[in-house]
């Protein structure tokens, strides 16, 4: 891999963005500025540096003096001042390496990432392949935010590997709508084109207008976009344009979502199923295989007691592995066809209510598929009384409240059933379109939300929890 990278990185004239002119050899100087200019400040090898970078090229740059000899680096998922804090909470910094303005935390200083000169000699590569060298912040999407360190031969490795599955190339044009501060945008807009010597729009496009009009005048090749923003692009205004291939990830792809976009483009969307700390482990293409997930090639996957269990270069080191090297997953599955699996839910979904063990995605799953209802967000909260919980929904929709009333009647299980129900336009979503957990807590929880913003409680005849 090292080999493989310093060769890239000799294809000097090679454009990374269209239009502004950066190209390689100026990211490769940047690169060795970035190493020097920390060096010149005594930054620790060590101490992690926290990125508070927008440009992919710059992030690039990042990485790569990382790898030459910087010191380690911390991607948050957000830069709000807020999110800074608790990253250095979580994992104490001094510096910040910035090319945008940031407000920083009492005790840290801000490195300006243009005033690091260019240094025109090639960085060389020394830190190993398997020594962590980026810590990743999640704003999790079971709302507790995490930090997963990841080596070069995870990221750099899955982002070969990904070259090679979607044989993206030196022809090839990637629009991304995914912000590169998360591991999906991090790889397909940044890392894969770096490694497959294609080009990368510099704006990450998240207007459906503002995606459509880049598809057209650019001519991308290649989407790389979340379910989210392909909901928004369910327009008359969708055609094919220069797409070959359009990737999906973050969260599982609204069916008729994929419906549309495959009727008017004529292209199947390939969704990549993983997670930062395990990166990605399989895909399925849109409509077809009944929904079944392949392993990526080089994946080791098993199931035990319906759980996942997976091998591969991508697990990150913070993982706990069995004596096999295998990781046990949140997900339950059940084979397929096929060297293939498919999906069942979460365990870390799976609660108890009354005595009583409730899917709330299958709940959730119910409630999307009310007529009328755009989305849904199913969660557990806790009642006045001690240890006891109370199921409850965020449901995105214009429909009255009697008729979702009538609507949640007519489901099974009672004590499965929502207690509160809250009517929002949209549920809430995190940048990289997963859901905003903590925000749909504080919309569940709110109490001082009147009636007549949405909020419609449950009749203790209706939604009483069954005594256990």
């Amino acid at each position: 891999m090292v080999k493989t990278i310093t060769a890239l990185l000799q294809d000097r004239a090679r454009r990374f963005t269209p239009h502004d002119g950066t190209t390689i050899g100026m990211i490769a100087s940047q690169a060795a500025g970035i190493r020097e200019t920390l060096a010149g400040m005594d930054a620790p090898a060590d101490e992690p540096i926290c990125l508070c970078i927008e440009e992919r090229s710059h992030l690039l740059a990042a990485l790569l003096a990382s790898l030459a000899g910087a010191p380690p680096l911390i991607l948050p998922y957000a830069l709000h001042p807020q999110v800074l804090r608790d990253v250095r909470e979580a994992r104490p910094y001094r510096l910040i390496l910035a090319d945008t303005a940031v407000d920083p935390p009492a005790g840290t200083a801000v490195v300006s990432l243009p005033a690091c000169r260019p240094d025109d000699r090639p960085p060389a590569i020394v830190r190993p392949p398997d020594e962590p060298f980026v810590s990743l912040f999640t704003g999790g999407s079971t709302g507790t935010p995490k930090i997963w360190t990841k080596t070069p031969g995870n990221l750099f490795g899955e982002a070969f590997h990904l070259a090679r599955t979607f044989g993206i190339g030196p022809a090839d044009l990637i629009l991304s709508t995914a912000p590169s501060q998360h591991i999906y945008g991090l790889l397909a807009s940044v890392l894969l084109p770096f490694v497959a010597s294609a080009r990368v729009l510099r704006r990450t496009c998240t207007y459906p207008r503002e995606i459509l009009n880049a598809l057209q005048k650019e001519e991308a090749s290649v989407l790389v976009s979340v379910p989210i923003h392909y909901g928004a692009l369910r327009t008359d205004d969708l055609q094919r344009f220069s797409l070959r291939l359009a990737l999906s990830s973050a969260s599982p792809l609204d069916p008729v979502d994929a419906a549309f976009f495959m009727e008017k483009t004529g292209l199947p969307i390939t969704e990549i199923y993983g997670s930062t700390e395990t990166g990605g482990m399989a895909t399925r293409v849109s409509g077809a295989d009944h929904g079944s997930w392949e392993p990526f090639a080089g994946l080791l996957w098993k199931i035990r007691s319906k759980r996942l269990l997976v091998r591969s270069d991508f697990l990150s080191p913070d993982l706990p592995r069995d004596q096999e090297g295998f990781f046990l997953t949140a997900d339950r599955v059940e084979r397929a066809e096929g060297n293939r699996f498919r999906l069942l839910g979460r365990t870390d979904r799976i609660v108890k209510i009354a005595g009583k063990r409730v899917d709330l995605e299958e709940i959730r799953e119910r409630i999307r598929r009310i007529p009328g209802v755009r989305d849904a967000c199913v969660a557990v909260l806790p009642m006045n009384r001690a240890r006891q919980t109370e199921i409850a929904a965020l449901v995105a929709t214009d429909l009255a409240a009697g008729k979702i009333r009538a609507a949640i009647r007519s489901m099974d299980e009672p004590y499965g059933l929502p207690r509160r129900i809250r009517v929002v336009e949209a549920i809430p979503v995190l940048p990289n379109g997963k859901i905003d957990r903590q925000r749909v807590d504080q919309l569940l929880t709110a109490s001082d939300t009147p009636r007549t913003e949405g909020e419609i409680t449950g009749d203790p005849s209706l939604f009483d929890v069954p005594a256990s």
